[in-house]
Parts: structure tokens; sequence; C-alpha cells
């Protein structure tokens, strides 16, 4: 009897996690719209534009998360080392060792954050594992065939998924 109380209990606290994640998911896929609108309206902005939308991004999901963690605490702080550790990593083999250029970068840094979402599944549960494979592979399919509409279909793949997903997970 106690095996089937601590059952229910990891149960809810999976689905916790995957609505709370499911609102995460939601913020950045509409953040990955309103980043890439702005890439195209203003492309001279293009470098301010990305970085104030992650650092929106950043403070907002801190902002979600407001209820389940508190600063001074160890959670937070990961948290916050995790998008430094990402976007260093990021920042190291996009600008520094790889020189990439605008499509390369535009396929890059979501494929970095679904491998995150890959790890992440494998101690939150299956559905971040398959939302980041599945996301990192349709953006190596529209890196590889898409040809002119790269720039059309990864905003589609990158924003419209990630709002699926969140919308998928927050059912949980």
């Amino acid at each position: 009897m106690l095996a089937d109380v601590d059952a229910v209990v990891q149960r809810v606290k999976q689905s916790r996690i995957y609505r709370r994640a499911g609102n995460i998911f939601i913020l950045w896929g509409a953040l990955q719209w309103a980043r890439f609108a702005l890439f195209r309206l203003f492309p001279a902005f293009a470098e301010v534009a990305w970085f104030s939308v992650d650092l929106i991004g950043i403070v907002a999901t801190l902002w979600v998360l407001r209820g389940e963690v508190r600063f001074g605490g160890r959670t937070p702080w990961r948290l916050v080392g995790a998008f430094a550790l990402f976007y260093g990593f990021g920042y190291l083999w996009a600008d520094v060792i790889g020189h990439m250029g605008g499509r390369q970068l535009t396929a890059f840094w979501p494929t970095l954050f679904q491998f995150g979402y890959a790890v992440a599944g494998l101690w939150l549960g299956a559905a971040f594992l398959v939302i980041g494979l599945g996301g990192a592979l349709a953006t190596a399919a529209a890196f590889l065939w898409s040809g002119d509409a790269f720039y059309v279909v990864i905003p589609l793949i990158d924003g419209a998924a990630m709002i699926a997903a969140g919308l998928w997970m927050r059912r949980a």
C-alpha cells in the first residue's frame, strides 16, 4: 500500500513539473516568434534583439518558477548557472571557434537548447526527451532540405513546436 502512495506522489510531482514546464515552453515559443519577427523587421538590430529576447526569456522563466524556488536556496542559482553554461558554450562554439554564418547560427541555437531538453528528459520524464530530440531532428531537416524557405520554416519549428509541446505538457 505504501508503494501505491509513493507512486501517486511521484505522478503528482511529475504532473506539477510538466505543467510548470509547459508554461515555460509556451513562453519561449512566443519569444521565438517575436525574435524572428524582430530579425525580419529590424535586421540591423539582430544582435541586440537576440540578447534582449533571451534576457526577457530568462527573467520571465524565473518569474514563472517563482513559487517553486527561492533565491538564496540552491535551485535558482543552478538554473541561472545552467543558462550561463549553455550560453557560454554556445557562444564559444558559434562565435569563437566555429565562426558560424546566419543560417548556421539560426539552426545551432535552437538545437543547443533542444539538446538541453533531451538531457533534462533523462531526469524529468520522457516528454522532455521527445520534445528535445523531435525539435532537433526537425531543425536539422529544415536546415538540410528547406532551401530558401529556411527562415520561414525555423520559426514555425522552434516557436510553434514549443507552444504545442507546452500545451501538451500542461495537460499532464
